[in-house]
């Protein structure tokens, strides 16, 4: 009885060693297939789970595929991130094993893509940019629409440093700071919205921490700032970014700030996707 034990449990790990080697040569085939038909500059990240895989692939049905990817666009200095989980991926057996994947079903698409601190500040011309949290005296007014037909994230506190001339005046975007030029560090309040596919952030004016002690060193201020500055200021803080759909052609459904970066989700039910098409064109 006791070999009998020993016996079964070996084919066990046996079983478990061989499922987890098939999951992942169907990964990395799947990886590559996305990275040649996106053009991406790396293998993205493919994830099956649910255990076990050998028993997903006999039925040709993928409980959760989980897709990763870095992407370049010519709008957006740098890269951005890209996600997409495939719940309930449809596939005949093997065509995942071996590569040979295109069209196909799946019961449901959760996709987002994320614009990281580093390419918002290059996007914006300031490389410092942090996107902070909702004003300390306002709600963030998540979800709201306002009857505009617009989905908003609320308000959210922009910070970042710009080059002063001599005379006091903002340098302007691709005028070189001289030898005498200094920086200011300026705070705004910026709305942060969906329109469509495009993200909206519109700073609509500066920002003072109401919350702050008198020890508390203060950003520039709007009176800081000379009044002819003040609106080339507060556009040097707003953007309009075109999604060019999600993931798959997923359409936009929100957009967040979170931990820095601006995140847009949107959901797919019951739709057919091409694998070789992670990002559009």
């Amino acid at each position: 009885m006791r070999k009998l034990i020993i016996g079964l449990l070996c084919l066990a790990g046996v079983a478990v060693v061989i499922d987890f080697g098939a999951a992942a040569y169907t990964e990395y085939h799947v990886s590559r297939q996305l990275r040649a038909g996106a053009e991406l500059s790396a293998d993205p990240e493919v994830t099956i789970k649910g255990f076990p895989f050998v028993a997903q692939a006999m039925s040709g049905r993928y409980d959760d595929v989980l897709i990763r990817a870095r992407s370049n666009r010519p709008d957006i200095p740098g890269e951005i991130a890209l996600e997409a989980n495939l719940y309930g991926l449809h596939a005949p057996v093997g065509q995942l094993l071996d590569g040979t994947a295109g069209t196909m079903a799946v019961d449901r698409v959760e996709a987002q893509m994320a614009i990281e601190p580093i390419e918002l500040g290059r996007l914006f011309g300031i490389p410092d940019l942090q996107v902070l949290g909702p004003p300390a005296d306002k709600s963030d007014g998540t979800g709201g629409s306002g009857g505009s037909g617009l989905t908003t994230a609320g308000a959210h506190v922009l910070k970042g440093s710009l080059p002063v001339a001599a005379d006091g005046r903002i340098l302007p975007v691709g005028v070189t700071p001289g030898s005498t030029a200094t920086k200011v560090e300026v705070q705004v309040e910026a709305d942060l919205l969906l329109d469509g596919d495009q993200i909206r952030i519109q700073a609509t004016r500066f920002y003072t921490d109401r919350t702050a002690t008198t020890d508390t060193p203060a950003s520039a201020t709007k009176s800081e700032i000379l009044d002819e500055d003040r609106p080339a200021v507060l556009e040097r803080f707003s953007r309009t970014i075109d999604t060019k759909e999600l993931p798959f052609g997923i359409a936009p459904t929100e957009v967040e700030a979170k931990g820095g970066q601006i995140i847009v989700y949107g959901i797919g039910r019951s739709m057919t996707i091409d694998l070789d098409q992670l990002q559009q064109p």
